[in-house]
């Protein structure tokens, strides 16, 4: 049995087998990393290293006979220290920081006593990890939030315009309601003293350039449909009413791995499409939706749920329903929305795959 003699905090030498019980917490950070190990229910030493994956293994190594394991929260340093340490053969998992548990009292926070909580927290089985993607699979969920980005650009570039205009006392022109071509170009004709003229025609400049990489970004992601990891699951979730390309790649990136959700509960939770429920003795309530998933990807499933209902018989008259019931149609298209995302869960993973039953 392989042994490695480790030595903690205090000096104290310790030889680890594969019988020992290793556990890592790490505070992930752009400048450093800080990390806690905890060896059989003992806290044995702190550390800060460089934030590069060879020093992380450096670290690890004297306790790599042990039975190990190591985890950090997902932010905004990705997955590629999770990658490395399982390409060098180490259990490493990405925690949801919004699961870990969280104490009733505000208490003191520095990185150091985050990495040891973490450790403690994995000790107990206490965490939830994250599904990591793989390379490739980022790749293409950053192409689609690309696509995000540039259109939450091109919408705040809109709200300028449209400001100024309101600002300076300039009737809009006709058709700017809808930024029809015609519209915009309007904006460039319109009689403004230099200074404001120049202000403007910026704005203009800025929200054509915007328009222009929008198409180019669709374009990307109309040829990434197509490629042959992809092109089966998005024509089969575009034979749902409102799912075109964009939807269907949106769901297709962000819902990877499909087959890794037991059941329609779990997929619903993970895009944000479930409610809140509280229940407390006779009394169940539900309240808004689960803070979870991406936003980009419910607004696109809301959107095509609209056309589901008004061309599919069976969607109309659920809707008509679940409307009858809220009497909100906000409340009423959501919860198509919801239908809709299951929908396309079960377009991709057959009956047989599916390991439970909402």
């Amino acid at each position: 049995m392989a042994k490695r003699t480790t030595k903690s905090q205090n000096g104290k030498q310790t030889v680890l087998t594969a019988k020992d019980r290793v556990f890592v917490g790490m505070d992930v950070h752009k400048k450093s990393y800080h990390a806690a190990v905890r060896v059989n229910g003992r806290e044995v030493i702190t550390r800060v290293l460089a934030p590069t994956a060879e020093a992380v293994l450096g670290f690890l190594e004297p306790y790599r006979s042990g039975h190990l394991h190591v985890v950090y929260e997902a932010g905004p340093t990705g997955f590629a220290l999770v990658r490395a340490l399982r390409e060098a053969k180490v259990s490493a998992d990405v925690i949801a920081p919004s699961k870990t548990p969280q104490t009733p009292a505000k208490a003191n926070k520095t990185d150091r006593l985050d990495c040891r909580q973490l450790a403690f927290y994995d000790e107990k089985g206490m965490l939830k990890t994250v599904a990591v993607p793989t390379t490739e699979e980022e790749a293409d969920r950053q192409v689609i939030r690309l696509r995000d980005q540039v259109v939450d650009a091109r919408r705040r570039i809109k709200q300028q315009i449209k400001s100024f205009l309101l600002q300076h006392g300039v009737a809009q022109p006709a058709g700017l309601a809808n930024w029809s071509k015609e519209s915009v170009e309007r904006l460039l004709q319109l009689p403004l003293v230099a200074p404001l003229r120049f202000c403007l025609d910026a704005m203009v400049a800025e929200l054509k350039d915007f328009d222009e990489r929008l198409g180019q970004v669709n374009r990307e992601i109309e040829r990434l449909s197509q490629a042959p990891r992809h092109a089966e699951a998005v024509t089969r979730l575009r034979k749902y009413s409102g799912v075109g390309v964009i939807t269907a790649m949106q769901y297709r990136t962000e819902v990877f791995r499909p087959r890794r959700f037991a059941n329609e509960r779990q997929v619903a939770a993970y895009l944000g499409l479930a409610p809140r429920v509280s229940e407390s003795g006779e009394r169940h309530r539900t309240g808004p939706l689960l803070k979870a998933g991406h936003g980009r990807l419910r607004a696109l499933l809301v959107e095509a749920a609209w056309v589901w209902i008004r061309s599919d018989e069976t969607a109309k008259a659920t809707y008509k329903r679940l409307l009858q019931n809220t009497a909100q149609p906000n409340k009423a298209i959501t919860g198509m929305a919801r239908r809709l995302a299951i929908q396309l869960w079960r377009t991709l993973v057959p009956p047989e795959e599916r390991r439970g039953a909402a």
